[in-house]
């Protein structure tokens, strides 16, 4: 049974079976009795996911052709299968469960704040992006590519890069490298006025990244308050810390 590649999806297959390999060791490191694979396209990963014993494995995927494709060739996963657009996915399991993939990644940034929408339930994503988005996540304070992804995630996850994934690892090459990373759920979340709260700041602060932050936080904030050193600050400069803290002076 053949399938055909969608560029409209961002299909980008991987064909390298080392680094499904090392995708599963660093999944068995932990422990769950969960699991959903997001976009497993042509199974290179799949293959190796259902050889995990005593799970509830299910695999969520958007392409059509791909979904019977699989079911073709993986028999297992004819009841495991979600035909669906993860975007658009109620929560898939009740209780924990982990998250693996190879993301597509004209969607990756959509999916990693939808995982943050279910904080509750994921204690562990395991996930294939393109570098630079991978990059922003784990980057730390003071670098150009530290953002919003890097303080929402890191307020809520504790953040590893694993490995780096070259263009010949996939069918057809991307044209840009990848890696994989590792998101592990933090046992105290830093203390904030309200999640909303703080994604609100954390948006507004980068949305003028080159500006002191008394610029783009003057909604926020009463006019002595901006006075403080903290304001002359840009928000690469601030740590998921500081953020959290500024939020319980918002006005």
């Amino acid at each position: 049974m053949q399938y055909t590649l969608k560029k409209s999806l961002g299909q980008h297959f991987l064909t390298d079976e080392s680094v499904c390999v090392k995708i599963l060791a660093s999944l068995q490191e932990e422990s769950f009795q969960q699991l959903l694979e997001v976009g497993p396209g042509a199974g290179a990963l799949t293959k190796f996911l259902l050889t995990i014993q005593d799970i509830h494995f299910k695999a969520v995927e958007l392409d059509a052709e791909k979904v019977a494709y699989l079911k073709h060739t993986y028999p297992a996963l004819k009841e495991a299968i979600i035909e669906a657009d993860f975007l658009d996915l109620p929560i898939p399991f009740e209780n924990a469960f982990t998250v693996v993939g190879n993301f597509p990644y004209n969607i990756s940034t959509q999916i990693v704040f939808k995982i943050l929408e279910w904080k509750d339930q994921v204690p562990v994503m395991i996930g294939m992006f393109q570098k630079e988005v991978a990059e922003r996540i784990v980057s730390k304070p003071h670098t150009k590519v530290y953002g919003i992804l890097s303080v929402l995630v890191q307020a809520f996850y504790e953040v590893e890069y694993l490995f780096d994934v070259p263009p010949s690892s996939f069918n057809p090459p991307p044209k840009v490298n990848s890696g994989v990373i590792k998101l592990k759920r933090k046992e105290h979340f830093v203390a904030m006025k309200s999640e909303r709260a703080f994604f609100t700041l954390v948006k507004a602060a980068f949305n003028q990244r080159r500006k002191m932050l008394r610029n783009p936080l003057k909604p926020f904030f009463d006019a002595v308050t901006l006075q403080e050193e903290i304001f002359t600050k840009r928000a690469e400069q601030l740590t998921v810390e500081d953020f959290a803290a500024l939020t319980f002076r918002m006005s």
